[in-house]
């Protein structure tokens, strides 16, 4: 630093040099001001090299107490706190101090001993309005995984390990537990392994006019199934214009539904029954229909790549609420990019199993290997140790999330689980939740099978529903009046011959009683089916 005794030298040897060289005033100006430009320079440089030493950001501070000819030499550093970026991310929200939502409780179950059974709950929902001015702008952060891509591959042999088909793939065990070490970029198995496209020439192969239009699906997307004419079409209901408008509402069935909607008349050239907008897949890759329904349901960010959010709701289900409702209950208030809900009895994956066994929903010998297998992953029965996860069986008919990475892996290992082993997904979901569980914070949401059953309303599948019609009755034809009496001779009463009434054989034995017992009153069995 220079000394006052060297400043004013400094200032001598300028006004000389400028005497001498007989320059005018503006010299003397532009002299003076390349000086304190010197000085400033000299200063800042000196603290730009005090802060890189220390590896710190640092400022330049003038006391503004002193005088500004005793400025320089009170010029002192210090470290200053960098302001925090902007998120990129949706982090999650509040709601407002009282708002009723917060302080929401379920009531106690109605004293209905007639009513044992599953049944909804009431669901502290937005005002449509509100839930859609709540829709995110950003993007939920995925943990670690920030790029996912997909494996392609047109020569591929199954070799020698099991499960699999050619539409997965055939990823070896080596693949599937690789999979599951999440990192910040990954390819993994998740169906379509064939062609640039899924849809298109891939096994469930997709029209291009429909290929077009999901592509262009770039927001909400409401999906459902229905293969081998299993179901009835449910129609949304109290859906509010807006969602009428921006939601993507889309119906995956085969060619057989497809036969039967045209057959009946329901689906004409449009594509449309009413907000549904029909999809035929064809090629199917699976001749169980079941399994081939897991293709949409945990495949869908596959075949509509530009969705953010969707919610799945199985062929069975009628969906009474709003889509956007439905996301911010439970995505965006709970900061969730997954949410499901837990199954309304079982919670244990070996109940769960035995159950599946017991009502015949799949080869037993299939349900048993599959749960060894699992066994010696390490899988245990559900333990309170394992809250807050409050079950591993789900009540996969219906899925809400956001495509995110971080999701989308989730619903790709699930699907490469139900594509190796058996297609009861209930069974392979807590195996991969966990695992991933394991590595990362998956933003998880598992809600109660009360809460789903307030949106959606379960239906008889088409075969019971056949089995309940009442009978086809056909209009009895009237019989013809009799043609009127002959004119009667006169004859003498002895000569008239009273015909014998005919009496029909009477009631013998038991038949004779009125009480009888054969007919029986037929009542309809419950309309839950969970394993569906």
């Amino acid at each position: 630093m220079l000394k006052e005794k060297e400043k004013e030298q400094l200032f001598l040897w300028i006004f000389k040099f400028a005497g001498r060289k007989k320059v005018g005033m503006l010299f003397l100006c532009l002299t003076l001001i390349s000086a304190a430009v010197f000085i400033w320079v000299f200063y800042v440089g000196k603290a730009g090299e005090d802060s890189r030493e220390g590896n710190t950001v640092q400022s330049i501070r003038v006391n503004e107490s002193v005088s500004m000819s005793d400025s320089l030499s009170e010029v002192s550093t210090e470290k200053i706190a960098l302001l925090p970026s902007p998120p990129n991310y949706f982090l999650g929200y509040h709601l407002p101090i009282g708002h009723p939502c917060n302080s929401f409780t379920l009531p106690p179950p109605p004293a209905d001993k007639k009513r044992t059974g599953p049944r909804p709950c009431p669901v502290c929902y937005l005002p449509v309005e509100e839930a859609i001015a709540r829709m995110p702008t950003l993007t939920s952060p995925s943990p670690v995984l920030q790029n996912l891509m997909y494996v392609y591959e047109e020569n591929f042999s199954r070799g020698a390990e099991f499960g699999g088909s050619e539409f997965g793939g055939y990823p070896t065990l080596k693949q599937r537990n690789e999979s599951f070490d999440v990192r910040e970029s990954m390819s993994v198995h998740c169906g379509f392994v064939r062609g640039t496209k899924p849809g298109r020439n891939t096994g469930f192969d997709i029209d291009e006019d429909d290929l077009l239009e999901m592509d262009q699906c770039n927001g909400v997307v409401v999906a459902s199934a229905i293969f081998g004419n299993f179901d009835e079409i449910n129609e949304p209901k109290n859906i509010s214009d807006y969602s009428g408008k921006t939601v993507c509402f889309l119906m995956f069935v085969d060619e057989e539904t497809e036969k039967y909607l045209r057959g009946s008349g329901r689906l004409g050239i449009s594509k449309k029954i009413g907000l549904w907008r029909v999809i035929v897949a064809r090629n199917l890759p699976y001749t169980d229909a079941r399994r081939t329904g897991k293709i949409p349901k945990l495949l869908l960010h596959r075949l509509v790549p530009n969705a953010r959010y969707s919610i799945w709701a199985d062929g069975k289900l009628e969906l009474v609420a709003d889509p956007y409702q439905i996301l911010e209950r439970f995505l965006w208030r709970k900061n969730a990019t997954f949410a499901i809900s837990k199954h309304y009895r079982r919670f244990d994956v070996f109940v769960e199993a035995e159950a599946n066994k017991a009502a015949g929903k799949y080869k037993n010998a299939s349900i048993d290997s599959q749960i060894e297998f699992y066994k010696k992953e390490g899988l245990t029965p559900y333990a309170e140790a394992k809250l807050p996860l409050i079950s591993d069986v789900p009540e996969g008919c219906v899925i809400v999330r956001e495509h995110v990475p971080i999701s989308n892996l989730f619903t790709c290992l699930w699907f490469n689980e139900v594509d190796r082993f058996t297609s009861r997904d209930q069974l392979s979901f807590s195996t991969v939740r966990d695992k991933i569980l394991s590595r990362v914070d998956f933003h998880f949401n598992m809600f109660l099978d009360c809460e789903r059953r307030n949106f959606v309303i379960q239906k008889y599948h088409r075969d019971l529903l056949l089995r309940l019609a009442p009978p086809v009755t056909t209009a009895q034809i009237p019989l013809p009046s009799p043609p009127p009496p002959l004119p009667m001779l006169e004859t003498s009463p002895e000569k008239v011959v009273a015909s014998p009434v005919g009496r029909g054989p009477g009631r013998r034995g038991k038949d004779k009683r009125s009480g009888s017992k054969r007919h029986r009153k037929v009542v309809a069995g419950s309309t839950e089916n969970e394993a569906s």
